[in-house]
């Protein structure tokens, strides 16, 4: 493997023994070291993860050709109030170990716990979750998201999620928020705002 090659990373929740979403997991790991490095070959995940039998766990594994390092790190959810929506020319189009850019972004709006990337005028992502809003019949989550994530693709082929572009013009138009990833699975967000850099805020 090059020294420039990226390091990528999978997610995979792990509670009282059982491993979340195993397969999503694997066809985004599948994909990516495809795309990324031309492989035709298959890492299989369920052979290099040994779950903890008790607890609640966020199971992390890097890899690249090969598989770097696993993890099993004690998982507790981050509380959310604020969100700040800013806009970005990030690219994540696939689950990179390194993070920087979205740590740049939280570094410069340190009042917010979240950061909603705007990007070319549209809702994407946070930075550690895809989002879902809820317009009183359905949950939308932004057609363009910065990342493919797991559960999000899971909630799209079950039909629960419809895609679509969301401006944030359209905030007005919602009731409910929700973010959603690999560990916190579907999480409807209570006694959330929602604020842009004009200063408009969105409370949910």
């Amino acid at each position: 493997m090059s020294n420039l090659s990226p390091l990528l990373l999978e997610t995979i929740k792990i509670e009282e023994g059982r491993v979340y979403n195993l397969s999503y997991h694997q066809k985004r790991c599948n994909q990516s070291r495809e795309e990324l490095y031309g492989t035709d070959d298959t890492l299989a995940l369920q052979e290099i993860i040994s779950p903890p039998p008790k607890g609640l766990y966020r199971c992390r594994i890097v890899y690249a050709k090969m598989i770097v390092s696993v993890e099993y790190i004690p998982y507790k959810p981050k509380p959310i109030g604020h969100i700040q929506i800013a806009p970005s020319s990030l690219e994540y189009g696939f689950k990179y170990a390194k993070r920087e850019g979205f740590e740049t972004l939280l570094a410069a709006y340190p009042h917010s716990d979240e950061i909603l990337i705007e990007k070319n005028g549209l809702l994407t992502d946070t930075t550690i979750a895809n989002i879902a809003f809820f317009d009183g019949v359905q949950w939308v989550t932004p057609k363009k998201p910065l990342l493919q994530g797991t559960m999000r693709q899971k909630l799209i082929d079950c039909g629960f999620l419809s895609v679509k572009d969301i401006t944030k013009d359209d905030l007005k138009n919602y009731q409910q928020v929700a973010l959603i990833n690999a560990m916190i699975g579907f999480s409807i967000q209570n006694e959330l705002t929602i604020q842009d850099l004009q200063g408009n805020t969105y409370d949910y």
